[in-house]
């Protein structure tokens, strides 16, 4: 994985970290009590938080990644340059598949901060992390 000051600067990367922690103090996770936060940087600096929310009914929960990308999209931006996830382990963790291929429609290059709570920090790519992601292209060749 690239060192995360070649992908954004520190001050940067010290920003999206804590947006991260501070969204995942606002999870709703009742049932498994995994709180993720998510922090969306955009090409403005402007940062976009969120956080996974669950339901009884297991399939309407969200993920913190798509909470923060659905808030961004629904102030008509798209313009996604990276993001950071945090959850309850130590240990850094990564966005689940759904994510990965949700966050590609909008930059297959972005920059993914895997942070965990002992204050480590893997930076990856969506590409990286979902090689040969589907996308409009392939919708086309098969129309």
């Amino acid at each position: 994985m690239p060192d995360a000051s070649t992908v954004l600067d520190h001050a940067t990367q010290e920003r999206l970290v804590a947006a991260a922690k501070s969204a995942a103090g606002r999870a709703y996770a009742p049932y498994s009590n995994f709180q993720v936060g998510a922090a969306l940087l955009l090409s403005d600096g402007q940062i976009i938080e969120g956080a996974n929310i669950e339901n009884a009914s297991y399939p309407a929960g969200i993920c913190a990644e798509r909470s923060a990308a659905a808030i961004a999209i629904n102030q008509g931006r798209r313009d996604f340059v990276a993001i950071a996830v945090i959850g309850p382990p130590a240990e850094p963790i990564t966005p689940c598949g759904i994510c990965r291929q949700f966050l590609s429609e909008f930059n297959k290059a972005m920059p993914v901060l895997c942070c965990g709570r002992d204050g480590s920090v893997k930076v990856t790519t969506l590409a990286a992390l979902l090689p040969g992601a589907f996308d409009q292209e392939q919708l086309e060749q098969a129309g």
